[in-house]
């Protein structure tokens, strides 16, 4: 179809106002296409920055030139002039006029002082505040949600090509969706239906079911926005083949791969580090100031003591006094538990303040503590009797003893008080545990290198306990809950209560399934199966919940 049949096609008479410019005036505009002039390339050609009169009134304009050798042509170039002829929305690119003069063709938009959100991100490298991110996001949406509900036009339009070098920022920062080239009319209040179409697109932003059906709907203009939102958060491109080749695509690995419904799918923990170390890696290059800007499944029960020397040994639980006797005589490394009087730990909590209280866990609280001789500790006080959990307990401590690692929460001895409650305290300095401050709107308390620290450390303790450890287990409750961070956002793994020795199959079976609303993963939840990859579920959701400060409780009921 010649670019003339397709000009008639449209009707251009019955669009808003849109000046045609001569290509005279188009050279003067650019200074004759002057290179000292260019701010942009892209799959049409290069963008100018010009300036037109009206009058006395001048206005910055940026003029995309149609390159010839570019593949796209007049198809492409008619349809961005009658979409944004038809189209008035806040977020959307203005469009001034078009010049189809010898042979020439080119686009005259209202021009954007801050370029591309794709610049800010990639290139510039200046720091957005997190709100400041949030307002180009919510902006950006806005324009895609007028598209697609055909507000104001008589059909929806999908613009099928998102993605942040087509969000435009003007001079306060609003974002405006621009690049209609590809755009396909598509029907109004019917969101699953689409167009049959070649497919066209960007590489990492592309809809994997529109790239494999040819169906183009405008769920892939909502797909292609996740990976814009994955972008903004992580400011990572959404293809960089400076990594591996299975590793490109951001919306690919980014913690989506711990999230994979066939725990075979999922990678090991060693594999998630090695992602982790890749992306701290990147990270650390970043600018300090993005700092200042800112940005259960829960297993199977042991129902046994596990001494150090042999595992298959268990104690009876009915009464404190054989707890009291294995707390007595077994051994951290190289020297015994301490036990302590509840005197002491009473005046290092301070009574178990609230002000030292740090978190809740499954057996009870965790308490910052300083005994008198300067040490720092953390104090987990029973909710209870121990009879009434007693496993919880045994766990904690037949664990404990015996795994040495430094993101692991070490425990120095125990407190019995009246024979009915089981202190246990740890060597530590707490400030808070991940859930607490992950939600910080500004990042001020921790910035992304923190937050990447904190998990390629949690990380690394769940490859100790599932393949270095002297008795390899399965945490069975992974969740910002459980990492508790020291005055340096440290992080140590704690609540070892519903762990499990790993079986030679890598798998076992639970009588019941334990845990918080979406951290546990599929298999334990319709088939009962408990491996290492539950684990790494866990840390995937982990994963989701450090870098969108949302837990994924609060997810569910948005989403309901």
């Amino acid at each position: 179809m010649s670019g003339e049949d397709v000009e008639s096609s449209l009707s251009l008479e019955s669009l808003h106002p849109c000046r045609q410019f001569t290509i005279a005036e188009i050279q003067l505009v650019t200074d004759n296409f002057d290179e000292s002039l260019v701010i942009g390339r892209g799959g049409f050609g290069k963008v100018y920055r010009g300036t037109i009169t009206n009058g006395v009134t001048r206005l910055d304009v940026a003029v995309k030139r149609l390159d010839t050798t570019s593949n796209q042509g007049a198809l492409e170039f008619w349809t961005e002039v009658k979409m944004l002829s038809q189209l008035r929305h806040c977020h959307l690119v203005s469009l001034i006029g078009y010049c189809n003069d010898m042979q020439e063709m080119a686009l005259v938009y209202e021009f954007m002082p801050r370029g591309t959100l794709e610049d800010h991100l990639h290139k510039l490298r200046a720091p957005l505040t997190w709100i400041r991110r949030l307002k180009i996001c919510i902006g950006a949406a806005r324009g895609l949600d007028y598209l697609h509900t055909g507000t104001g036009i008589k059909h929806g339009v999908i613009h099928r090509d998102v993605k942040s070098s087509n969000i435009l920022l003007d001079d306060t920062w609003a974002a405006k969706i621009s690049d209609f080239g590809l755009s396909k009319i598509g029907p109004i209040n019917q969101s699953d239906s689409g167009v049959n179409t070649l497919v066209k697109g960007t590489f990492g932003y592309l809809d994997p079911d529109y790239y494999q059906t040819g169906r183009l709907t405008r769920k892939s203009d909502v797909y292609a926005f996740g990976v814009v939102l994955f972008e903004v958060l992580c400011e990572k491109r959404a293809v960089d083949r400076s990594l591996d080749e299975d590793q490109w695509g951001l919306a690919c690995w980014l913690a989506v791969g711990c999230l994979h419904s066939h725990p075979k799918q999922r990678p090991t923990m060693s594999q998630v580090v090695v992602a982790l170390e890749r992306i701290l890696a990147l990270q650390v290059k970043e600018d300090d100031k993005i700092q200042a800007q800112g940005m259960t499944t829960f297993g199977k029960r042991m129902s046994t003591f596990v001494f150090p020397s042999n595992r298959k040994n268990s104690v009876g639980v009915e009464s404190l006094k054989p707890l009291e006797l294995y707390l007595s005589t077994v051994q951290d490394e190289n020297q015994l538990l301490r036990r302590f009087h509840f005197e002491a730990i009473e005046v290092a909590t301070e009574k178990f303040s609230e002000s030292n209280k740090i978190c809740d866990e499954g057996y009870g609280c965790l308490y910052k503590g300083r005994l008198q001789n300067g040490h720092d500790v953390t104090v987990l006080s029973p909710y209870w009797d121990f009879m009434k959990d007693k496993e919880l307990v045994i766990n904690q401590v037949s664990v404990l003893v015996k795994l040495k690692h430094k993101n692991l929460i070490e425990l120095i001895g125990y407190c019995i008080e009246k024979e009915k409650r089981v202190y246990l305290v740890y060597n530590c300095a707490p400030q808070a545990t991940l859930d607490c401050i992950m939600g910080d709107p500004r990042c001020t308390l921790l910035n992304w290198n923190k937050r990447y620290k904190i998990l390629l450390g949690i990380a690394r303790e769940l490859v100790y306990l599932h393949k270095q450890a002297p008795d390899p287990i399965i945490h069975g409750d992974v969740k910002p809950e459980n990492i508790v961070l020291d005055e340096r956002f440290y992080p140590n793994l704690s609540n070892f209560g519903l762990a499990s020795q790993i079986e030679e199959t890598d798998r076992t079976r639970v009588d019941r399934v334990c845990g918080n609303r979406g951290n546990i993963a599929p298999e334990l939840v319709l088939r009962s199966c408990l491996s290492a990859k539950a684990d790494v579920y866990s840390f995937g959701i982990t994963v989701l919940e450090t870098i969108t400060g949302r837990k994924v409780s609060e997810m569910y009921q948005f989403v309901e």
